[in-house]
């Protein structure tokens, strides 16, 4: 069987941590920005984890990101 290819768009927007999660930037951050307050700009910068609800269906698009 051949290998499987990873999404190369979406390896771009993760990065898997010590432990094997997946860290991603906030949505929402930046279309529109002068409409939104500091406060909720402060709170979309830098990154969250994926939710456990999408790991399966990530996974299965980057398997070999961050080996």
């Amino acid at each position: 069987m051949s290998k499987m290819k990873t999404h190369s768009g979406l390896s771009k927007r993760l990065k898997r941590t010590a432990s094997g999660k997946l860290k991603r930037p906030h949505a929402f951050a930046y279309h529109k920005a002068a409409a939104k307050t500091p406060k909720r700009k402060r709170h979309l910068r830098g990154t969250t984890l994926v939710s456990a609800s999408d790991m399966k269906r990530i996974k299965a698009l980057v398997s070999y990101i961050g080996r």
